[in-house]
């Protein structure tokens, strides 16, 4: 699917951009494979065209390179100093080119997205289009699934999937790793042998644990999510002739191209699109696009996000092959009070998409203030490195 064309669209021209540097503490820790995580330092990115309207993006990043190569400040750095100078004082004519004009810095996909975001809010705002008409979504609302970090033993676990199953979440996701997983799962299953259950490995296995991986079948998953190691897309086909559940792949998927050959491989059933991961809403989008031709089903999962990468990704969900409930919950679940107004909520299990401009969604600044650690602006005198 296409975004909307309109013959009338304005162009942005990128005035300055500003870097917000908060603090955000979770309401509860939440554990998986990687470590547990109370609090995060998160970038806010903002945008500002020509004419003084303001577009945001974050980077998804924990303070830790667990996740991926990159961190909170590592990503600031490279912002800083290699990315916003390559579009300062730019004419874009439509924000799908960001993402070619970013490619000279290699990875640091999560920078990139936060960047390309902003500039894909600013030009919907400038535009009066809700960024999912934008980028071609038709739905109204989006089916909201709940993730659970590592509990400590499986009658906890039981206790939180019951409390989310009464609010209504559309699919329940169970963190596990060797130790924590046969038995919870079980556990689990005998209490609600019939809501949708996916479980999430965070690459905790390897092929050695074939036969152990093999007993997820008998508890009817939607999906494991990446069993195997982050960079893998070779052995994760090799599992997959193996099980009968579906291997969704997450981390292994930072590109169009990683999804292709790990789709003519045979490495996965289900993609995990992440905005963050693969580098912005162009990517993501042609990453859905291929997904559809290929009858491979695609669903957005959540990276802690405040209410500004939540937004982002209500409006991808709106996209016509997200088909999985996403792990966007409304931000209650994780914070003591989002930055964004009005409040991103669910009801019955959905969310709406929102109709407003851009994101539809306004960082309050009163609420950013309170957690905010440093602003920095960069125009076009901040140039520190050449850009090829």
């Amino acid at each position: 699917m296409q975004p909307t064309e309109q013959a009338s669209q304005q162009p942005i021209h990128i005035r300055e951009v500003i870097l917000h540097t908060v603090n955000v503490s979770l309401q509860t820790p939440f554990t998986t494979s990687f470590g547990t995580m109370r609090t995060k330092d998160v970038c806010l990115v903002e945008v500002v065209d020509s004419s003084g309207i303001s577009g945001w993006g974050e980077t998804v990043t924990s303070d830790e390179p667990y996740y991926n190569e990159e961190t909170t400040y590592t990503a600031t750095y490279i912002l800083k100093d290699f990315l916003i100078p390559k579009v300062i004082g730019r004419d874009i004519a439509h924000p799908r080119d960001v993402h070619n004009m970013l490619t000279f810095v290699r990875r640091n996909n999560i920078a990139k997205a936060a960047l390309e975001t902003a500039i894909w809010d600013v030009f919907a705002k400038k535009n009066g289009q809700p960024l999912h008409a934008l980028l071609g979504g038709e739905k109204e609302k989006i089916a909201v699934g709940k993730s659970i970090g590592i509990q400590a033993s499986p009658e906890k676990l039981v206790e939180k999937v019951g409390q989310y199953v009464a609010e209504g979440f559309k699919k329940i996701k169970v963190k596990i790793a060797p130790g924590t997983d046969i038995a919870f799962i079980d556990a689990v299953r005998k209490q609600y042998p019939d809501i949708p259950l996916m479980a999430d490995a965070n690459s905790a296995y390897t092929l050695d644990d074939i036969a152990h991986l093999k007993r997820l079948d008998e508890y009817n998953l939607m999906m494991i999510e990446q069993p195997l190691a982050h960079d893998d897309i070779i052995d994760h086909a090799t599992l997959q002739k193996e099980l009968q559940t579906p291997i969704c792949l997450d981390e292994s998927i930072h590109s169009y191209e990683d999804a292709r050959k790990a789709i003519e491989l045979g490495s996965c059933r289900i993609i995990n699109i992440k905005i963050g991961r693969v580098g912005g809403l162009g990517e993501s989008v042609r990453i859905h696009d291929l997904c559809k031709a290929h009858d491979i089903a695609v669903w957005c999962g959540g990276m802690l996000e405040t209410g500004v990468g939540r937004a982002h990704n209500i409006h991808m969900t709106a996209l016509s092959n997200f088909t999985l409930p996403g792990d966007t919950a409304p931000s209650s679940h994780y914070w003591e009070e989002d930055i964004v107004t009005p409040e991103i909520t669910m009801k019955d299990g959905y969310i709406d998409v929102p109709n407003g401009p851009g994101i539809s969604y306004e960082v309050d600044r009163a609420k950013l203030e309170k957690v905010l650690l440093h602003s920095e602006r960069i125009d076009s005198a901040h140039s520190p490195h050449p850009i090829p």
